[in-house]
């Protein structure tokens, strides 16, 4: 059947959340760009409506309560170093309930709120896609 990513490209989802004038970031674990900075997200799995695992994804990882979220856009990441290939869609919130946690050690190492003029290095590309998609005022909250 082959895996999404590596041998087809993947169909995935991203979910930016903001508190405060600070996004959420996670730091990865695992390929693609382990070591980097991450927004939550992961894949769509089939017959899932890709907001619904947005936000799935989100509260697996964050341990949040995701309420309204409303749609960036899409981003196309092609990382050459751990040869994947994801398609993906982008979503906001700022609708959150609780405080994030660590809920998946095995793939997520460290978590934090920052400023978006003020952001940990390196960052992943998923991550900058994002951010550019951002509208401007939620960029200067």
């Amino acid at each position: 059947m082959g895996r999404p990513g590596l041998d087809f490209p993947g169909f995935g989802v991203g979910l930016v959340i903001l508190r405060d004038a600070k996004i959420l970031l996670y730091k990865r674990l695992r390929a693609p760009e382990a070591g980097y900075w991450n927004i939550v997200g992961g894949k769509v799995d089939h017959m899932e409506p890709a907001e619904q695992a947005a936000r799935r994804e989100a509260e697996e990882e964050t341990g949040l309560v995701i309420g309204r979220i409303k749609r960036l856009g899409m981003t196309e990441q092609m990382i050459d170093a751990d040869r994947q290939h994801w398609i993906s869609l982008l979503y906001l919130t700022h609708d959150i309930e609780g405080e994030p946690q660590l809920t998946e050690p095995d793939k997520l190492s460290d978590f934090g709120w920052f400023p978006l003029t003020d952001l940990p290095e390196p960052l992943s590309a998923f991550t900058k896609a994002a951010i550019a998609a951002l509208p401007a005022a939620a960029q200067g909250e």
